[in-house]
């Protein structure tokens, strides 16, 4: 179990994120269009783990257009932001705001939060996802994780995008 904070409030997770080094575990998470998709559909491909609670709050919009904007000329790379929101919301905020190079999946009908260990157990958002950012190379290995310690804040891009340049 990890804590962050959400406006300096603690909130306790379910568990704790994938380390680097180890195998990113598979995972099921439904698309646009309602479809189950799997880790290894993005097999041999480096893959972003953007984990946000919901795309409709001001900084989980934002990191998904900055992940939009900075990550998607990187090649051999998939950008895939991760939220507990329904398939159809998600449609219509990357179609609304122009999002055309980052993957929506929702992780409303899976074990996705439990098994990354980011579910938050406590406060107002129990139920939803912790901020985190998680890059996952071409074999499937963890090679940088980001736990965001306040909610309210944006990931460390920078860190992130620098993982997969080594």
């Amino acid at each position: 179990m990890a804590t962050i904070t959400f406006q300096g409030n603690p909130i306790n997770t379910i568990g704790d994120l994938p380390a680097v080094g180890s195998q990113a575990p598979e995972f099921k998470l439904c698309n646009r269009k309602m479809q189950d998709v799997g880790l290894s559909e993005f097999a041999g491909k480096r893959k972003v783990l953007n984990i946000v609670p919901s795309l409709d709050t001001p900084t989980c919009a934002t990191s998904t257009r900055k992940f939009n904007e900075k990550a998607s000329h990187l090649d051999n790379t998939v950008v895939l932001v991760v939220s507990a929101d329904l398939p159809f919301a998600q449609a219509r905020f990357c179609e609304i705001e122009g999002i055309k190079n980052v993957t929506a999946l929702s992780s409303f009908r899976s074990s996705f939060g439990t098994d990354y260990g980011v579910n938050l157990l406590d406060s107002i958002l129990a139920g939803l996802t912790a901020r985190a950012v998680l890059v996952i190379d071409e074999n499937d290995q963890v090679i940088y994780s980001q736990l965001v310690s306040e909610i309210a804040d944006e990931p460390d891009y920078a860190s992130a995008l620098a993982a997969l340049s080594a």
